[in-house]
């Protein structure tokens, strides 16, 4: 069992994509970048006064989840009958206990309904109406559907499906976080909207149990984003954590080389890791990656682009 004084860690991700310097909008930047930081902030105090890294990595998604700039929540795409439809995850690394809920409609937090489903210990994965029914059985915070709606991702719906309908602009906007707490506890949390103009109850990787989010204490936390397709035919969080486990590859190694297997199968995308020991980080392949890391007695780091650190 580890020292209670284990150092803490937390690494946040606000989806993979076409993101470069120069080319992404300096509000935008901004605006990333500033909602990174908050997720960081909201997590981070949890866990320096040493909460756990579910309740953790469950307070960071929340604030993005509330935070247009991303894909989940408050902001997400809309599908091709012009609904929100949002998905979400969570393990915990200790008992491998895990939750998760597809294609809800009415739930604030996506993120809790899925913590919802893990304490209530009869299922893993609910999905469409019975979701929504779970959450208000639950008592989790319930909004008009239009709350979620915002008007620039009802225009890319519009540009999309008069161009044939695909997010080919490759901007996946999946938020997720991961942390390691004193105790040396790891968890995972995962949510999404899909992907814009997805059709006939498309479901990615990010609610699947590792695909797009996993979490073992005798390994490492997961979680993804990307070409959800890939993602799930890799089964990626659970061959990161197995890597790590099995093959003794350290955590941001293993994330890299299942990226890469990813890219053979035309995939693209990106991973945040961390390890029960502290290390983590993030692995991708495209343009950038919306993300962050705090560390116990370190400065918290956000960045978007390949180029930075």
């Amino acid at each position: 069992m580890p020292a209670p004084d284990h150092r803490w860690t937390l690494v946040i991700h606000g989806g993979a994509g076409s993101m470069k310097r120069g080319t992404l909008p300096a509000h935008e930047d901004a605006a990333a970048r500033a909602g990174l930081s908050a997720a960081l902030e909201a997590g981070a105090t949890i866990l320096r006064g040493n909460g756990s890294a579910l309740d953790a990595v469950e307070a960071a998604v929340k604030v993005l989840e509330d935070d247009p700039t991303f894909n989940a929540g408050r902001g997400s795409v809309f599908s091709w009958e012009g609904r929100n439809e949002l998905d979400a995850a969570i393990m915990d690394g200790t008992t491998r206990a895990a939750g998760a809920v597809t294609s809800v409609t009415r739930t604030k937090h996506p993120i809790s309904l899925a913590r919802a489903v893990m304490a209530d210990g009869r299922h893993v994965l609910l999905g469409g109406d019975g979701a929504d029914q779970f959450s208000i059985q639950q008592g989790c915070e319930q909004v008009d559907p239009a709350w979620f709606a915002i008007p620039e991702r009802r225009r890319q719906l519009d540009e999309l499906k008069a161009g044939g309908g695909f997010d080919s602009a490759m901007k996946y906007g999946t938020v997720g976080a991961v942390a390691v707490d004193r105790q040396g506890h790891v968890a995972a949390a995962t949510s999404t909207g899909g992907l814009t103009a997805k059709r006939w109850g498309r479901i990615g990787d990010s609610p699947l149990i590792g695909a797009g989010t996993y979490a073992d204490d005798r390994a490492c936390a997961v979680s993804c984003t990307g070409s959800g397709e890939m993602f799930i035919r890799a089964a990626a969080a659970h061959e990161v954590a197995a890597r790590v486990r099995i093959a003794g590859e350290n955590v941001v190694d293993a994330a890299g080389l299942v990226i890469a297997d990813i890219g053979g199968l035309n995939g693209k995308g990106g991973i945040i890791a961390v390890a029960p020991n502290g290390s983590g980080g993030w692995a991708f392949n495209t343009a950038g990656m919306y993300r962050g890391i705090a560390r116990d007695g370190d400065d918290p780091l956000v960045a978007i682009y390949a180029d930075e650190s």
